[in-house]
């Protein structure tokens, strides 16, 4: 029988996605979120669905009991204005993977996997809108995003250390601006594809033909569709990459650019204005893969323009809805 597998933040945007296709694939999961099941980006019944507080070692030991593998993707993070305001929040985070780690170890847990993020690089290698892609050892010396990022470098350092010291075989991944459907698009946890494709589509829905733009639109980033994430994400917790990787798209675009493509996959064009005192994050930030593309001979590929498509059609579905209801 297929070992049962453990995904926590089960009721995220990346956790929802990954559930769903380990199921399609034939593996149990048990999907575990701290939020109620109706607040889930995404539910699925053939997972065996949990509530727990990952924070809690209680919650996590419960939770592992019984699982031969676990994706650890349970965080409190959103977008660039979310996680400049909420680094304490942020930064408790590291006691889902502290107490995850010691309940997997205490369960003789086969394989574990955590999401990073590229909030770990120092911001000295992200300067410029023409960045060069960010490899993996520029990690140090540390100087990461204040809060996000520290919780997420200091957790792969764990990771790293209960391999060392335990022999659990831990599997780290650095995730570059994931985007898709089914997805945060409002509230302010968004991230920024999901936020222009949200603009966009009340722009055309309610015939406002203006977009808010944070920052000059001039800073730079690489974007990656949830699909490959999924499937980047199982490569990676399949193989024998023992240090953090780099999982993220190379096609580096401008925050105007990426206006511009959901503009003409909506069919119209805004006036622009510009927020330059907004949340923005470093200059500019790209990804090299070369050490991905070494061990899986792959890397991120869907185009840009496709997973927007995708994304801004879910989107715009997303604000129809509301204002039916608004209407009604």
């Amino acid at each position: 029988m297929t070992e049962l597998t453990l995904v926590t933040g089960a009721g995220g945007f990346i956790g929802g996605h990954l559930v769903k296709d380990l199921l399609a694939k034939g593996h149990p999961v048990r999907a575990v979120d701290i939020k109620p099941e109706s607040e889930w980006h995404q539910v699925w019944g053939d997972a065996e669905n949990r509530l727990a507080d990952l924070r809690e070692p209680d919650g996590c030991a419960q939770s592992v009991a019984g699982v031969g593998s676990v994706y650890n993707l349970a965080s409190d993070m959103g977008g660039m204005g979310f996680i400049e305001s909420h680094k304490a929040a942020c930064m408790l985070s590291v006691l889902i993977n502290t107490n995850l780690l010691r309940a997997a170890e205490a369960a003789d847990v086969g394989r574990f996997f955590f999401g990073s993020s590229a909030c770990v690089y120092a911001e000295e290698h992200q300067t410029s809108p023409d960045v060069t892609p960010l490899r993996e050892e520029d990690a140090y010396p540390a100087m990461p995003e204040d809060g996000y990022g520290w919780e997420k470098l200091f957790s792969e350092r764990m990771c790293r250390h209960f391999t060392e010291d335990f022999g659990l075989a831990t599997r780290v991944a650095r995730y570059h601006n994931v985007y898709g459907p089914h997805g945060t698009f409002d509230g302010g946890r968004e991230k920024a594809p999901a936020a222009i494709c949200r603009k966009v589509a009340e722009a055309e829905v309610y015939e406002r033909p203006e977009i808010e733009i944070w920052g000059d639109g001039k800073q730079t980033r690489s974007f990656t569709y949830i699909d490959d994430c999924v499937f980047g994400t199982q490569a990676i917790m399949d193989s024998d990459l023992a240090e953090p990787v780099n999982l993220g798209s190379t096609t580096l675009v401008t925050i105007d650019e990426l206006v511009t493509i959901v503009e003409e996959i909506a069919g119209i064009t805004l006036e622009r204005r510009y927020r330059t005192d907004a949340p923005t994050g470093v200059r500019g930030r790209n990804s090299d893969n070369t050490k991905l593309k070494q061990a899986l001979g792959w890397e991120p590929d869907t185009s840009l323009r496709d997973g927007l498509a995708v994304t801004y059609g879910w989107v715009r579905d997303q604000v129809l809805a509301q204002r039916a209801v608004a209407l009604s």
